[in-house]
């Protein structure tokens, strides 16, 4: 890569290193510099830039990035797009997160140019939470460098918390208050909902091992997959009442001790396939400690034998770190997460200028409105609403059988701003955002919507994302839950552009790959020069070529 000042008739195609503050206007950081720009650059009387260029060894930043995710993309995670050098990795459901430690320091020292980040090796994580990231660190990657990435990369994973069924047996002695062991039933009761368990039966018995037994021994034939033993007084050797009693009822330990503070006196055995956990005396609060780490690897399926839990020492002090808290206890409310984007697809007005209703219309044996609709559906988009008016029942008819919302805007024939309106209201409050989508756009693709929510990131403050193409903003457009209040006052048919005009610090702008954004089939001529253009666009993907008809935002 060729990394310094340019002269700006030469920068074509290059990529802009600084961004650049022009009349009324600016160029960001990261742009590759079109004609338009430079004569632009060039009319603020700017002859010289910081630049690079790239060279054929050079794999652009974004394609890099994507094929550095691929390769770490396992079980249970999902890849967000790339932007701006950057691939997100997300958890799809609740578990652990397994990884290598080793072999992601061995990426990480293949070549400055790629990183990767991680939580901790069996955090856990929650659904749509952040559990890694990629980042291209120059604007390209070398080719030799991505490769041997690719071959050393290992699959990051997620076990599963599989639900099941535990059982509690705590033991007494003279002076132990019932109400410590309500507490601790109710804190076990708390950390198996977190996990997707359930407490199957509490038992209160003597401290004494053949009492203690019996109950194993019940509890087991109840159907427990998992027995808990909240000792009235702490396991201090192998030979003491609860492993005593583990034994009397026909089981082994497996271990008794590990490095975790608080946590040391956690004892692990099991009778028959069913694991027995004699619990440390902090287990009864509900602070993070070491049982947590043990009752998370089991829950998830993961071994706990002497090599695991003698490998939890490093990090295993934890007696002076917060609680952190556990999945569906807030983990997913306090953890990066992917945002939760809605697809609002605008299918309500008349087509007064095209003479017919064009969503009707089909291109590739679909109509406008289902290819609209189809792209939102198969973006990442959720959940994904459509506004109907004009011909509200034969459009629905053409959307039957597939996860959308529709909502009927009886005031269509006002302009676009009332429907805009509808679908915002009908949104769920745990939307982040919305893509604004236009039903006669048939060149927009899942693909372009995917790009414009992994651009999307309110904390670096881009919360109005919008394609570009050759200069010119197009559709459709995310805004962030912050602007709908501003959205809902919109009127006439004049749609959001000046919300736009008023926000320039928020909005981020996204190169597009075509003229799709720009396109929107309002007239015969439009449809006809649609139709006659070369395709750049399969049916569900977006992708064809350009009658001269633009959409600016709306």
């Amino acid at each position: 890569m060729i990394f310094g000042p340019i002269a700006t008739d030469e920068a074509l195609g290059t990529i802009l290193a600084h961004a650049v503050k022009l009349p009324g206007s600016s160029l960001r950081k990261g742009r590759v510099l079109t004609e338009t720009d430079l004569a632009t650059l060039a009319e603020a009387g700017i002859a010289e830039i910081v630049a690079a260029r790239l060279e054929a060894t050079d794999v652009p930043e974004d394609r890099a990035a994507a094929r550095a995710a691929a390769g770490l993309v396992g079980r249970g995670i999902v890849a967000g797009a790339a932007f701006t050098g950057r691939v997100n990795l997300f958890a799809e459901q609740h578990g652990l997160l397994v990884l290598d430690p080793g072999a992601v320091d061995r990426l990480n020292g293949v070549d400055e140019a790629l990183t990767v980040a991680t939580l901790a090796a069996y955090a856990p994580v929650a659904p749509r939470q952040m559990v890694a990231t990629i980042k291209i660190i120059p604007f390209a990657a070398p080719e030799a460098a991505l490769a041997l990435w690719e071959q050393q990369a290992t699959h990051l994973r997620i076990a599963p918390f599989r639900g099941r069924p535990v059982g509690l047996i705590q033991t007494q002695l003279s002076g132990l208050k019932q109400s410590v062991l309500d507490k601790t039933a109710e804190v076990t009761r708390a950390r198996l909902t977190a996990l997707g368990s359930t407490l199957l039966a509490e038992q209160r018995v003597a401290h004494r091992a053949e009492a203690i037994a019996n109950a194993i021994g019940a509890q087991i034939d109840q159907g427990a997959e998992l027995v808990l033993i909240a000792g009235a007084s702490a396991i201090v050797d192998r030979r003491d009442v609860i492993p005593a009693a583990i034994g009397a009822a026909g089981g082994t330990i497996t271990y008794f001790g590990m490095p975790v503070d608080p946590g040391n006196l956690m004892l692990v055995g099991e009778v028959g396939e069913v694991p027995v956990l004699g619990l440390p005396g902090c287990a009864r609060s509900p602070k993070l400690n070491g049982f947590d780490w043990v009752l998370q690897r089991l829950i998830a399926d993961l071994p706990v034998g002497p090599c695991e839990l003698a490998g939890l020492g490093v990090g295993g002090l934890l007696a002076e770190i917060p609680s952190r808290p556990l999945p569906r206890a807030g983990t997913g409310a306090s953890a990066l997460s992917r945002p939760r984007i809605a697809a609002i697809v605008l299918a309500a007005g008349q087509s007064r200028r095209m003479g017919r209703n064009k969503l009707l219309i089909e291109l590739d044996g679909a109509t406008l409105v289902e290819r609209a609709v189809d792209a939102a559906l198969a973006s990442q988009a959720a959940p994904v609403i459509v506004v109907l008016g004009h011909q509200a029942t034969e459009i629905a008819a053409r959307l039957a059988g597939r996860p959308v919302v529709l909502v009927e805007n009886p005031d269509y024939a006002q302009g676009l701003s009332t429907s805009l309106k509808r679908g915002l209201a009908a949104l769920p409050e745990t939307a982040d955002g919305a893509v604004i989508c236009l039903a006669d756009m048939p060149g927009i693709g899942r693909q372009l919507i995917d790009r414009l929510i992994a651009g999307f990131s309110p904390v670096e403050g881009r919360e109005i994302i919008l394609p570009i193409r050759n200069g010119k903003r197009g559709n459709p457009v995310l805004w962030s839950r912050r602007f709908f209040p501003e959205l809902q006052s919109v009127s006439g048919d004049t749609g959001a552009k000046h919300v736009i005009g008023a926000y320039p610090e928020y909005v981020t702008e996204i190169e597009a790959p075509d003229d799709g954004v720009l396109i929107d089939l309002d007239t015969p001529e439009a449809l006809a020069a649609w139709r006659a253009a070369p395709a750049i666009s399969s049916r569900n993907t977006g992708r064809r070529s350009r009658p001269r008809r633009r959409s600016a935002p709306r």
